[in-house]
């Protein structure tokens, strides 16, 4: 990789409500079964008592304490970009950012969700049908499951958000890179519902900080498969009632792991052990 070995690695992870994280532990077991001395540390904006408007403070903060890279989560995905120096090419196609690199005096933003949400997928819905697929959100990340989706062959995505702006804007990203015919914002949640083969959540209702579900449980049916991008908790509310009725299902434990695998590439510049990182992962709990 073009990255340089480190011996010593200091990233951080910014984000909101992000208390229960297993991606600290990720980065630390997987340092400290390379032989690096791996420091992950949490800057949660709860915690803090601070907003996304703090991210221009926090960086400079984390570059004068010579942290490695930084890994971002909701909500400042996008709110991050314009601080930013650089993009790389997967970033700046999605137009949100999970991870941040300080190199050379230069801030280097990547997008390593829309990777890690394809790879989870292809393993976890293998065979599902990909003709019709409804996703919930248009934030961050959001942006980087629907590129995901879309390269994973899905026919027709049809989005949903409560910020309609900025449903389209995503929806228009991904018109022009994709095609005209294969996303559109939904209007109509109902009848998308009954003509989808499968339903995505990237909204962060389910996670514990905001519990309950992204839309109402009777729009969903046996025949349609649902996978969530939250994995704390791993069972939302979404998936319990969704594995109640017989969905096939796919939590989100591994766009977590996948997602952190190619970080800690970047951050270290060595080959991650995927198989040893899911490993960990599971072995952490609910």
């Amino acid at each position: 990789m073009s990255t340089l070995f480190s011996p010593s690695v200091l990233a951080g992870l910014i984000g909101s409500g992000i208390q229960s994280s297993r991606t600290p532990s990720m980065h630390e077991h997987e340092g400290d079964a390379q032989g690096i001395r791996y420091l992950y540390r949490l800057i949660d904006l709860d915690a803090l008592g601070l907003e996304a408007s703090a991210l221009p403070e926090l960086l400079t903060a984390a570059e004068r304490m010579g942290f490695t890279g930084l890994n971002v989560t909701f909500p400042c995905k996008q709110a991050i970009i314009p601080l930013l120096d650089e993009l790389s090419e997967e970033a700046l196609g999605i137009g949100a950012v999970n991870t941040v690199v300080f190199k050379a005096g230069k801030r280097i933003g990547h997008n390593t969700d829309c990777l890690g949400f394809a790879e989870g997928f292809r393993q976890g819905l293998p065979d599902v049908s990909r003709e019709r697929v409804v996703q919930m959100g248009a934030g961050g990340a959001g942006a980087a499951v629907a590129h995901a989706l879309l390269r994973e062959e899905v026919a027709e995505l049809t989005v949903f958000d409560v910020d309609k702006d900025k449903a389209h804007a995503l929806v228009d990203n991904l018109k022009a890179i994709f095609g005209l015919d294969r996303a559109c914002v939904g209007t109509d949640l109902t009848a998308a519902m009954q003509a989808t083969q499968g339903l995505v959540n990237t909204t962060p209702v389910g996670m514990a900080k905001l519990p309950g579900m992204p839309l109402p449980a009777e729009l969903l049916r046996p025949e349609v498969w649902v996978a969530e991008i939250i994995y704390f908790p791993l069972e939302t509310e979404l998936l319990k009632h969704a594995r109640e009725i017989g969905c096939q299902t796919l939590d989100g434990s591994r766009m977590a792991v996948f997602q952190a695998v190619k970080a800690f590439e970047l951050f270290t510049g060595q080959h991650a052990d995927s198989q040893r990182m899911q490993a960990h992962f599971a072995s952490l709990g609910d």
